[in-house]
């Protein structure tokens, strides 16, 4: 890390640390565990931000390249938006932040709050981008229109939710709907997918509504493969020697339950085989960025396993936000 990067570091956390025992010196043994701490959020929020930066400008070359020009529209907010868009030919940077500040308010009370700026923050950047950074019309060729404007889009929407954030705010109204009714998140995507597009088919027309589905499926399909997935939880397994530690980092600091498996790892780092606990939980895939970084405090060298869980029924995940 740069030198001058560190030095600051180490001051605010020898502050931090006489505030807190102004009646006693601080050690170098009390700073070193702290200097790390704040060294790995610097550089987790760095690598987040950047992927923040690459979807908003994805989103707007998807956006005003392809579909706002052609009077295309998206499933989600987005699609709200350009629907508006079309209907009042008002600038769509103010429907991108008045359609989302519903379900940013509601990211706060179902995720966190820190979570909810963030989303501001990206969203309120692409408001911005979309009304001053001007795009090419690259064709105006319906099928290619469709295509690759919905996977600009799609593009932008996924490395903004790898940055820990949303740039459309119908998927935080999923996780919380199915906290509440018997339905998966991707069956309350699809019903309010539905209801836009058969809006945008009376309002517009069907074959508009018709191209608008294959921008979403082009759009879902390149965040998938952004994302690993569009399925919203994701079950980590984690090996390591400081296993009690992340215990109590789920359980107390962020609040979310957790299996323990008794293991024995089979071949250490001299050959030998030594015993450990193997622990196991189950996130949304916007919880993650979060979760790896508290690893990282902990153990950089954990070992993490991450597979996708299509739903879960049950257990704490659903009834309590992430702190």
């Amino acid at each position: 890390m740069n030198p001058i990067l560190s030095k600051l570091l180490v001051d605010i956390a020898r502050k931090r640390l006489q505030n807190k025992q102004a009646d006693k010196p601080v050690s170098k043994k009390q700073i070193v565990p702290l200097v790390r701490r704040f060294q790995v959020e610097v550089k987790h929020a760095t690598k987040e931000y950047i992927f923040i930066i690459i979807g908003v400008f994805s989103a707007g070359f998807g956006l005003k390249g392809f579909l706002l020009p052609n009077r295309f529209i998206d499933g989600g907010a987005t699609g709200i938006s350009l629907l508006l868009q079309n209907v009042t030919n008002f600038d769509l940077s103010y429907f991108l932040i008045l359609v989302n500040v519903p379900f940013i308010i509601l990211a706060s009370r179902t995720i966190n709050i820190k979570f909810a700026f963030r989303s501001i923050a990206a969203i309120s950047f692409l408001a911005f981008v979309v009304h001053f950074v001007e795009y090419p019309t690259v064709t105006d060729d319906k099928l290619l229109i469709s295509v690759f404007g919905g996977f600009f889009l799609g593009l932008g929407i996924g490395m903004s939710m790898r940055g820990g954030s949303v740039i459309d705010g119908t998927e935080v109204l999923a996780i919380y709907l199915s906290k509440k009714l018997s339905l998966t998140i991707g069956d309350i995507l699809l019903l309010i997918n539905i209801l836009i597009f058969s809006v945008g088919a009376y309002i517009l027309s069907i074959e508009t509504a018709l191209y608008a589905i294959l921008t979403y499926l082009a759009a879902a399909k390149t965040v998938d493969f952004v994302v690993d997935g569009v399925e919203e939880y994701v079950g980590v397994t984690i090996i390591s020697t400081h296993h009690e530690t992340i215990r109590i980092m789920l359980t107390e600091n962020l609040r979310r339950a957790c299996t323990i498996y008794a293991g024995k790892g089979g071949y250490g780092k001299n050959g030998e085989s030594y015993d450990k606990d193997i622990i196991y939980t189950v996130v949304t895939r916007l919880e993650l960025a979060k979760l790896q970084t508290e690893i990282d405090k902990i153990d950089r060298n954990a070992f993490i396993i991450m597979g996708i869980v299509k739903d879960l029924k049950g257990g704490m995940i659903k009834k309590k936000p992430l702190k």
